[in-house]
């Protein structure tokens, strides 16, 4: 394909799956409500268990509704994630044959509990992060979090860990496509690791190590697989072209 050509793929992909989030935000509308109750359930717990005021707070008369909206967008993403994570997949893989296009399903269908299992661990890790970042309030004093910003910090960590999980199965698709061999991310191990609990440490803002290893070891995991994966391809696409040459030396001779 020329560059204009992949232009024109890359628009047509990412406007399929603008309406995909579009259609899903509306989904997410009906239940926005009870999913801001469900992120703010952190703070209330916190606040319960330490017998102190903290709660969210909105600062302007219109920043409820606008949250709300941000929320439906939010919840957009997720219903719609089988379909947009589609349309990222075949625009990485667009020189697939039949055969290996027919993996898409197989692809998409693995793709989702990761995005969902990177949000969940997310999940978890956020209670953690909110009980250290609130606990230097002095006693007696409130603790007014601004509701945008807590929401919009709570949804992005969920969205960064879900993308996250979706990184290996990419490489699976780059090496799928000929662009990247699996020696190749075998031997960008040692980054991986790095950079895998440089994102686990930032991304869990508690002190303790456990934390940061419960980040990371998922991830490094999934690497791996992917990483035996792409060798695997690797493998037989080698003895597939060696089994073309002999047989075009015989129909040769």
């Amino acid at each position: 394909m020329s560059l204009r050509e992949h232009l024109v793929e890359l628009r047509s992909r990412v406007v399929r799956a603008a309406i995909g989030i579009v259609v899903g935000a509306v989904v997410g509308w009906l239940v926005s409500g009870r999913v801001m109750d469900l992120l703010f359930s952190p703070i209330l717990r916190i606040a319960a268990e330490r017998h102190q005021e903290i709660a969210p707070n909105f600062a302007g008369v219109a920043s409820p509704f606008d949250m709300k909206i941000r929320v439906s967008i939010f919840l957009g993403i997720l219903v719609s994630s089988p379909w947009w994570i589609y349309q990222l997949w075949a625009f990485v893989t667009p020189g697939l044959t039949r055969r290996e296009r027919g993996y898409s399903i197989g692809f998409v269908a693995a793709a989702v509990p990761l995005f969902f299992g990177g949000a969940a661990l997310a999940w978890w890790v956020i209670p953690n992060a909110v009980a250290l970042l609130t606990l230097a309030t002095p006693t007696g004093a409130v603790n007014l979090i601004d509701a945008q910003s807590y929401l919009t910090f709570v949804m992005q960590i969920m969205l960064a860990f879900g993308a996250t999980f979706l990184l290996p199965l990419f490489m699976v698709g780059l090496t799928l496509a000929g662009l990247v061999s699996g020696r190749v991310w075998l031997r960008a191990w040692r980054w991986s690791v790095v950079i895998a609990f440089v994102f686990a440490a930032i991304a869990t803002p508690t002190p303790d190590v456990v934390t940061m290893f419960a980040v990371a070891a998922p991830i490094l995991l999934l690497y791996f697989v992917a990483v035996g994966i792409c060798l695997l391809h690797d493998h037989r696409a080698g003895r597939r072209r060696s089994a073309a040459e002999d047989a075009a030396e015989l129909g040769a001779l």
